[in-house]
């Protein structure tokens, strides 16, 4: 896939792992375990990605220019050399927003229709 001739919305919908990832992404670089702590963070436990699901969905997200690898490497006393960090480029990001706008558009048809008894939570990332 190339996303010079691809448009965001000829991804979607993604998959809750890829846009998992895009989220654990959209405001920093991060490690594979990084993404899959902040994964669960984000989720509240619900949501626990395991290495298999974790690395299958990052290499198809680095052959569609969703994420890349990052050339910055943290000082080698302070973290593991053999660690790759990844982020979301803007093609990246592109696609993330679509999807959040995909999400928010169900929610909203979904409220319109009483099916949402409750506001949805909404948590403070910290």
């Amino acid at each position: 896939m190339n996303p010079n001739t691809t448009t965001p919305q000829s991804l979607l919908p993604l998959t809750p792992a890829v846009f998992h990832i895009l989220l654990a992404l959209a405001d920093e670089e991060r490690h594979g375990y990084g993404i899959m702590q902040e994964v669960a963070r984000n989720t509240q436990g619900t949501l626990n990605m395991g290495p298999g699901t974790l690395y299958g969905s990052i290499k198809r997200m680095l052959t569609a220019g969703l994420i890349a690898e990052s050339d910055e490497r943290p000082d080698s006393t302070l973290d593991d050399k053999r660690r790759r960090y990844y982020h979301l480029t803007s093609f990246g990001r592109s696609v993330a927003s679509a999807e959040a706008e995909r999400l928010a558009n169900l929610v909203h048809q979904a409220t319109t229709k009483k099916l949402l008894t409750h506001k949805p939570m909404l948590t403070a990332m910290s």
